[in-house]
């Protein structure tokens, strides 16, 4: 499965997904086109979990999908910053349809629970 239908099948439709106040363009792309109002600073995290170091190998995906969101809204709230929306970047050793479903529905399910929306995904490794 390619990158692009990775997204599609796993990601895009999710609400969180959606464009809203603030992106101009969200998912499915290799960047995002934001809208700062002005006044406004932009601030921006990028955090990696690794398997094995951050979280056990193998672990519920469901719940590490709600952990990597948490954790990067939280890095934001550190310091001072309201989180608006969120990126994706995913390197998988394979292809697993039901790892990325509870995956996807867990990190939806905190990106609702926290107003995030998501601006971009780029997964990487062999399933591309």
């Amino acid at each position: 499965m390619g990158e692009f239908e990775l997204i599609r099948n796993f990601f895009a439709a999710a609400p969180c997904a959606q464009a809203g106040e603030g992106v101009a363009l969200g998912i499915g792309d290799d960047c995002a086109l934001l809208s700062v109002p002005a006044g406004e600073q932009l601030a921006i995290s990028t955090d990696t979990l690794v398997a094995g170091v951050h979280f056990a190998d193998p672990c519920d995906p469901f719940l590490l999908g709600q952990r990597a969101l948490a954790v990067a809204a939280s890095d934001l709230a550190a310091m001072g910053a309201t989180p608006l929306a969120f990126t994706l970047a995913l390197t998988l050793p394979h292809n697993d349809a039901s790892w990325l479903q509870a995956f996807a529905h867990g990190l939806n399910l905190m990106a609702q629970h926290c107003a995030l929306a998501w601006w971009a995904a780029t997964p990487r490794g062999p399933l591309c």
